[in-house]
């Protein structure tokens, strides 16, 4: 028998252990606050069906993540009947939320007049491009909407990382460091190709440097949108000891005109990867710069571990 202090028999008696937090713990789900902002994602570039069909994806990739989220899509060169600007599309989440407002006003609910910004406003940009990000922050200035307007989406290691998965479905790179076999088109040389000047090449090098660790290879960041830019970069890496080069699009894909990506990869003289598009990732950093402008604390993205 046992008395309330302990055992009788002097057995250990198994207790039962209150409930701790920690890392292995799962954590509570996260939900939209009610009534917070519109995410807008900001898609520059012509606007097409793949260009939709992408930046659908990652909207719907957001929406996973927080449910409850107002995810919109507002295009910088849109015509507003197939694909509405993002002027178009802040212009009519203002006025949903002032309809809102109105309706519980007039059922008598005891509500303040909504204040804050309508829309968090995300680019759908990997790197700096400044003549994107000027015509953007133009866009919201033009709509007259309160709208908070956040940085590019990189760098990040989870693009490094997307960067990866693109190399090694084009047989560039092995999808994993563990495995002991080699892949016959693997490239010993990287070119991290973006756009938007110096100042994307600089932000590109960062990422540059966490696809080296995961690849084993040098990797140097390039400019598309620059002259000889892609060769320098290419005899740079050649003259190091690389003998077989690939070259990797630092884009999420609509900001530039995809022949690009091909004359870049001719002028190296390498084969190319596919541009990042819809990696999951994408969907999940433009979610973090959201509930970060909104002070919103979710758990931080979070990409597959490097083996």
């Amino acid at each position: 028998m046992s008395s309330p202090t302990g055992p009788a028999s002097g057995l250990p008696v198994r207790m039962p252990r209150p409930r701790q937090p920690g890392r292995h713990r799962r954590p509570e789900p996260l939900a939209a606050p009610e009534g917070a902002p519109a995410l807008v994602l900001a898609v520059p570039g012509t606007p097409a069906a793949a260009t939709r069909s992408l930046a659908e994806e990652v909207v719907s990739i957001a929406r996973s993540e927080l449910p409850g989220l107002d995810a919109r899509i507002g295009y910088l060169d849109g015509d507003d009947a197939e694909f509405p600007t993002l002027q178009a599309v802040l212009a009519h989440a203002a006025e949903e939320r002032t309809a809102r407002f109105e309706q519980a006003k007039a059922a008598g609910l005891d509500v303040k007049e909504p204040d804050g910004p309508v829309a968090v406003v995300v680019p759908l940009l990997a790197g700096p491009d400044s003549a994107l990000l000027r015509r953007i922050r133009q866009a919201v200035m033009e709509s007259r909407v309160a709208a908070d307007l956040t940085d590019v989406l990189g760098p990040h290691p989870l693009l490094a990382e997307a960067l990866h998965v693109r190399l090694s479905e084009a047989g560039l790179a092995r999808a994993d460091r563990a495995r002991l076999f080699t892949v016959a088109t693997a490239a010993d040389g990287i070119i991290l190709a973006s756009v938007g000047g110096d100042e994307a090449v600089q932000a590109a090098g960062i990422t540059g440097m966490l696809l080296a660790a995961r690849l084993a290879v040098p990797v140097m960041a390039a400019a598309l949108d620059q002259d000889g830019s892609i060769a320098s970069v290419a005899e740079q890496l050649r003259s190091s000891g690389s003998q077989q080069l690939a070259l990797a699009p630092y884009l999420i894909g609509p900001e530039i005109d995809p022949g690009l990506v091909e004359e870049a990869a001719k002028e190296a003289g390498c084969s190319a990867a596919e541009a990042l598009g819809p990696y999951p990732a994408i969907g999940k950093l433009a979610l973090a710069k959201y509930t970060t402008a909104l002070g919103i604390a979710p758990q931080q993205p979070q990409g597959a571990p490097v083996r």
